[in-house]
């Protein structure tokens, strides 16, 4: 784990903090990094009474077991990936505790704990146009009646390898992604944007 003074995002070098100050108001995008969260993947058998109990005693969730949905409670949410893969995210610095409990929860069952932190970033999209936007780069629908806030997916968003998922009715969506593919996605989206009007968010 990296300590905490050394700890750099993907998109350090834009400025996004000093960009957010002088936003524009009423554009139709609002985009921002959410740097440093914590994300865990989780791979075990959902259909195992006590890898589930072990989960939710550990962090206090109840792993989704329908395709593409969230779970959350405690500032923690499990993203369903696949049958026996979920990712579990949070606010900066969560792992640092939550990875070794849940090892420890698990350690006599079939299951594998990997902090991923590191490795990735979150990008946040909000804003009226946001659906219209994220459409332009996935062939996901989007549709509220198909996307609602609470789902989940992975999908290749203008080429870039990511999760997604829409946490509101602003709609606000989250995409978590390797870092290395930060920089170009964020380069995409501002790009794509661009005739909607965008305003950068603090985090």
């Amino acid at each position: 784990m990296v300590e905490p003074y050394l700890r750099r995002s993907p998109l350090a070098h834009l400025g996004l903090a000093a960009r957010a100050a002088g936003a524009p108001a009423g554009a139709g995008i609002v985009l921002g990094e959410r740097a440093h969260r914590c994300q865990i993947d989780l791979r075990g058998d959902a259909s195992n009474p006590a890898f589930a109990q072990a989960v939710a005693e550990a962090a206090g969730l109840t792993l989704p077991i329908e395709p593409n949905t969230v779970a959350d409670a405690g500032g923690l949410a499990a993203l369903w990936l696949g049958p026996d893969e979920w990712l579990i995210v949070g606010p900066p610095g969560r792992e640092a505790e939550l990875a070794p409990r849940l090892r420890a929860a698990l350690a006599n069952l079939h299951a594998a704990v990997t902090d991923v932190s590191e490795a990735r970033t979150t990008i946040a999209v909000a804003g009226p146009r946001a659906r219209d936007l994220l459409a332009k780069g996935t062939p996901l629908d989007l549709h509220p009646r198909v996307f609602g806030p609470g789902a989940c997916a992975q999908t290749g968003l203008a080429k870039a390898n990511a999760i997604l998922r829409r946490t509101d009715d602003r709609p606000t969506f989250e995409i978590y992604l390797p870092n290395s593919f930060a920089d170009h996605l964020w380069t995409w989206l501002e790009a794509a944007a661009a005739e909607y009007g965008v305003a950068v968010a603090a985090d």
